[in-house]
């Protein structure tokens, strides 16, 4: 499910669709925002195989989970590297 498997294609595992999201980050957006983004994207990609909303919010929370991005006021935002580093400290 995160990776490429044998039952999901390269193009809707997990950790693609997250790339996929940072791809269209260009700032704060909001979830809807950041889903529309996504599926315009897609369509330009020909990304074909279906990416339903639970999975899209499925690879935010594996990016939330890697310290990637985070939710300020409502808007999801990205996480500088070093951030999570220093966090860690």
């Amino acid at each position: 499910m995160i990776i490429p498997t044998k039952g999901i294609t390269p193009q809707r595992s997990l950790i693609a669709v997250g790339a996929q999201i940072l791809e269209i980050m260009d700032g704060p957006l909001t979830v809807s925002q950041a889903w529309a983004r996504l599926r315009q994207w897609r369509r330009k990609h020909d990304h074909h195989a279906p990416v339903p909303f639970w999975w899209f919010v499925l690879a935010l929370d594996l990016l939330y989970a890697l310290g990637v991005v985070e939710l300020d006021n409502e808007l999801l935002v990205r996480r500088r590297a070093d951030a999570a580093a220093l966090e860690r400290r």
